[in-house]
């Protein structure tokens, strides 16, 4: 049987980074102990669903990181643009995909080869 201990560990110890969070304060906003938290991302966890999702909406988790970790291609940016996508509203999606094509479709032509920082 595959460990899955190890995804979940990662992902929730760099989510809990991301947001600036402490074991403790993670903790409390999950209702659990802090140990249970440090055992997540110690690897010595196998959570049942009343504390895995809590777990996953607190620390806003995309469970494709923990159920496919072979999909780390994924950076920080990639990851806050799904934050963002994921709060819009659908009419607000559907006005956004038009901007967001002709956005890609002018980066990727050949005469713009770069994004200056």
């Amino acid at each position: 049987m595959p460990d899955f201990s190890r995804p979940l560990g990662d992902v929730a110890k760099r989510a809990r980074g991301r947001l600036d969070y402490t074991q403790s304060e993670v903790a409390a906003g999950v209702e659990t102990d802090i140990r249970t938290i440090s055992n997540i991302e110690n690897y010595r966890a196998n959570p049942e669903m009343k504390v895995l999702f809590p777990l996953v909406r607190f620390l806003k988790i995309d469970p494709r990181e923990i159920f496919y970790p072979e999909m780390t291609r994924e950076g920080p940016s990639i990851h806050h643009l799904r934050t963002l996508i994921d709060g819009c509203t659908d009419k607000e999606a559907e006005k956004l995909i038009p901007v967001l094509e002709a956005v890609l479709h002018i980066m990727r032509t050949s005469d713009y080869t770069t994004v200056e920082e």
